[in-house]
């Protein structure tokens, strides 16, 4: 033992006199740093020998350019904010953008892509800029209609609702699907080209953002701002929940239509107009009034006329009595009512419509409930009690046949709202839920647009934003459902007899805590009562999700615990415009309630998308299209085949499959990645809607070829020993200019023009370069007398300035065809020039303006100092690394 541990001290102290004392944190920096460079450059040595290796091929195949520039792309760190330094300022900038997370319903559409194409162009325009960049991906859990295509696939393969599951294990099985659809998104958003730091992917129900929800809601709702109230929500028999207004179809009829309806064998009738009479308390006259949904006069308790109409004057203060029960119901004067429309009088059923809710709020009138959460009638006459809501339509019509009450029915233009998820028919049901108060949140909203705060861009989205803000109505953030953010709120029963029990609806007995203990404190002291008193009961409901979208901008930075300086607020919010409201517009009012700050400076709303017909993408039309799918090809039976594997019932596959055979009857060719992108960025021009032709995206495809068999051409008219930059400073100064294209792509940025930015580059490669300059010089470049080859030397140097300028400027848009093209190019400055395309430098105008002028000041100081003659050195001094930068671009 005793010579083993001097053994031991022996290797101890020969370590030690090898190693030296320890190393420093300065010695440790430099070192890491000399090591970061080796890697550096072995990784260069790399792609220099796949040069060498792998000739580039006769023809453009996008599989093969798409083969492996992402991976290496992502192992350099190109897409980390990090790449540069974020601890000290830059002087270019910073441009930070979260996208809007996709949900995890299912795989990404071509809606999404366009919203990735437009974002990863910016991203790589701003990174090429030499901003410190960040795009912060990430995934929405989407509560609704996430559960819905989970309880889908359960009754589907194993014949069970979520209730046979109970809540945990069916959360269980959501949680499964969540991973298994989000590594299908995120390798979607890979194979699109966009550059997002993965290492900040994050969920909205993932622990940290889950915990900023927790506090956000707890917050608001100790300040006042979130409330409870019975109110009416859009409710979905189906789906047993509340919904959004972005949940709603709004089915236009144009009269008589017989509609399915989830839990009805039969077709139910819709788009008419059914008039019948309620006879005056004491007399024998009667009041007609008419509507479309008959089964709601069940719940009637008014009938309402206008204030100025002559024809109702000598009714007021009397009763109409309803034919069903013995319930006297007073004929009210509200000026809300349509004295020119039918008879001028309106049946009012406060508990199941909006405007009359309205109404029975200002005449303080009953609110009578005829419906359960399942659509079955409550609180009715023993007749019609239990009844499903269009059965009893059906009989309360038959009744008032029977008692002589029934006028007449005709057609009816009319919108029926139809739930989005579950196709059911939309109820307006009277539900305690919690609310947001918006009507301060929306002023400010409001005055950060009209003082300039905020841009949102295109302006004609400004109408829709003053109108949504400035009629601005409480949000309800509470769904009964399983999957979401479950409210942090405690219904309290306090046990002391001295103390009166409280109802549901009553805010006063609900407290809010980021846990139980804390819902217990607050309790007790607010009953002033010890905490052994106080029974809690957490609501079983979840959160709106766009509650958390709200939140997303900050939420992703670990607020409300970490700092925020550096990614908060944003530079930009890229989205559809048909999501202004629902998710731009909360999370301005969110960010400002919370941080004080907007979350970003600028709003820059795209088209939807729409098929070639202009009709919306839908799963049943068989229009829905995988990114993917047009990127590598697919035939038409691949495209049937997803249909089978989908949600949709029997009926709606083949009806989606003649869909497909009429739009795809080939299938759909293998465009690319490059491809795709740039013709949704093209798109970009059709305004509020894109109608997406494959056949366009082709024809990008084709232009891919066309600029691989320039820069083919010019490699083979280069040669093996060209050198570049024997140029004048003036020539490539205005060969960066390539007709104003730069000017154009650099401007179109700025204004998010894309439109501008294709048409320029497109322009430039396929009409200037190709069709033109490269015809004109070939007689030049086959000449071999002196003169004749001092010509082709300059044709060589313009040549490579116009492909290396070029595909710089296609590189945001085309980001793998470009890379590929651009590690076969010769370099300016091989030694210290980027390693990748992505992070070059985007070209400018403005960078080579300031070039010129330095030049001539040279050239003035030349003169100054009778050097016109000679060749003399010429050093500078720079204030900063990126004006250094920039002239060592250019010897």
């Amino acid at each position: 033992m005793a010579f083993r541990s001097c053994l031991k001290d022996l290797f101890v102290s020969v370590s030690l006199l090898f190693s030296g004392p320890p190393k420093t944190e300065a010695q440790l920096k430099k070192e890491a740093k000399k090591r970061e460079k080796m890697e550096k450059f072995q990784q260069k040595k790399e792609m220099e020998e796949k040069k060498k290796t792998h000739p580039l091929p006769d023809s453009y195949s996008p599989q093969y350019v798409e083969a492996a520039w992402y991976s290496w792309w992502e192992k350099q760190g190109f897409f980390k904010p990090e790449y540069g330094n974020v601890s000290e300022p830059n002087p270019r900038g910073v441009f930070m953008m979260c996208i809007p997370p996709p949900n995890v319903t299912g795989s990404l559409h071509l809606g999404h892509a366009l919203t990735n194409a437009i974002q990863d162009c910016l991203t790589r325009w701003h990174r090429m800029r030499g901003e410190t960049t960040l795009w912060n991906p990430g995934c929405d859990h989407a509560g609704i209609a996430t559960q819905v295509v989970v309880e889908k696939k359960l009754m589907r393969e194993r014949k069970m609702t979520r209730h046979d599951l109970g809540r945990e294990n069916f959360i269980q099985e959501v949680w499964k699907w969540k991973n298994e659809k989000g590594d299908r998104i995120y390798h979607q958003l890979k194979k699109l080209g966009s550059s997002l730091d993965w290492d900040r992917a994050c969920f909205t129900m993932d622990d940290k953002l889950s915990y900023a929800v927790q506090e956000a809601f707890v917050r608001m709702h100790e300040e006042g701002v979130i409330y409870r109230s019975k109110r009416l929500v859009n409710w979905s028999c189906t789906l047993n929940s509340a919904i959004s207004d972005i949940e709603v179809d709004k089915k236009e009829l144009t009269g008589r239509t017989l509609l399915p309806v989830p839990g009805y064998k039969e077709k139910v009738e819709f788009g008419v107009l059914v008039s019948f009479s309620y006879k005056v308390e004491g007399s024998d006259e009667e009041v007609v009034v008419a509507t479309t949904r008959i089964e709601t006069m069940l719940g009637d308790t008014a009938v309402a006329v206008h204030p100025d109409d002559s024809r109702y004057q000598h009714l007021k203060g009397k009763t109409v009595v309803h034919p069903f029960c013995d319930r006297k119901m007073p004929i009210v004067f509200d000026d809300f009512v349509d004295m020119n429309f039918g008879t001028g009088a309106v049946k009012i059923t406060p508990a199941h419509d909006h405007n009359d809710y309205e109404v029975g709020e200002r005449h303080k009138l009953t609110f009578i409930n005829i419906l359960d959460e399942n659509g079955l009638l409550i609180n009715v006459p023993p007749p019609f009690l239990g009844m499903k809501r269009f059965e009893a339509r059906k009989a309360v019509l038959q009744a008032l046949k029977d008692l002589g009450q029934f006028k007449e029915v005709k057609d009816n233009p009319m919108v029926v709202p139809v739930c989005s998820r579950s196709k059911d028919i939309v109820e307006p049901l009277l539900k305690p839920q919690w609310y947001v108060d918006c009507k301060g949140m929306g002023k400010q909203a409001a005055d950060v647009v009209r003082n300039g705060e905020l841009k949102i861009i295109p302006d004609h989205h400004l109408k829709t934003w003053f109108n949504w803000m400035d009629n601005i109505r409480d949000w309800c953030i509470s769904r009964q459902l399983w999957w979401g953010h479950r409210i942090p709120a405690y219904f309290v029963t306090v046990n002391d007899p001295s103390i009166k029990p409280g109802e549901d609806v009553d805010g006063h007995y609900w407290v809010s805590g980021r846990s139980e203990e804390e819902a217990r404190e607050k309790a007790a002291k607010r009953f002033n009562v010890t905490a052994d008193k106080i029974s809690l009961r957490q609501d079983e409901d979840v959160l709106d999700t766009w509650f958390s979208s709200g939140i997303f901008p900050f939420s992703i930075f670990g607020w409300p615990t970490e700092d925020l300086r550096v990614f908060y607020p944003g530079t930009l919010l890229e989205t559809g415009h048909d999501i202004l409201f629902f998710w731009v517009a909360r999370m301005v009012m969110m960010g400002l309630k919370l941080t004080g700050k907007l979350p970003f400076k600028e709003v820059y709303l795209h088209a939807v998308v729409r098929d070639a017909h202009g009709r919306k993408m839908s799963k049943s039309l068989g229009n829905v299209i995988d990114p993917l799918d047009v990127i590598t090809g697919i035939s038409l039976e691949g495209l049937h085949a997803q249909l089978i594997e989908s949600n949709l019932d029997p009926l709606e596959i083949e009806k989606a499959k003649q869909g497909q055979k009429s739009d795809y009857p080939s299938g759909i060719p293998e465009c690319g990645t490059d491809a795709l992108r740039f013709a949704l960025c093209a798109y970009t021009s059709q305004g509020r809607d894109i109608n997406l032709d494959v056949n366009r995206i082709l024809g990008y495809r084709h232009f891919c070829n066309k600029l691989w068999n320039a820069v083919k051409f010019a490699m083979r008219t280069l040669g093996e020993g060209f050198l570049c930059g024997s140029e004048s400073v003036s020539d490539r100064w205005i060969l960066s200019r390539l007709s104003a294209a730069v000017a154009l792509c650099d401007g179109g940025f700025q204004a998010y023009d894309f439109p501008t930015i294709t048409t320029a580059i497109y322009s430039f490669w396929l009409y200037e370069l190709c069709d033109v300059y490269l015809e004109s010089v070939k007689p030049v470049l086959s000449r071999t007398d002196s003169e004749g080859q001092k010509q082709a030397d300059i044709c060589r140097q313009t040549l490579y300035t116009c492909l290396e300028v070029g595909l710089r400027l296609l590189s945001p848009l085309m980001p793998f065809v470009t890379e590929e093209l651009f590690q076969r190019l010769p370099r300016r400055h091989s030694q210290d020039s980027p390693s990748s395309i992505c992070v070059t430098p985007y070209p400018e105008t403005s960078e080579m303006e300031f070039v010129m002028s330095v030049v001539k000041t040279i050239r003035s100081l030349r003169a100054d100092y009778n050097l016109t003659k000679t060749r003399a050195d010429c050093e500078t001094s720079h204030s900063t690394l990126h004006t250094h930068f920039k002239l060592t671009r250019f010897n």
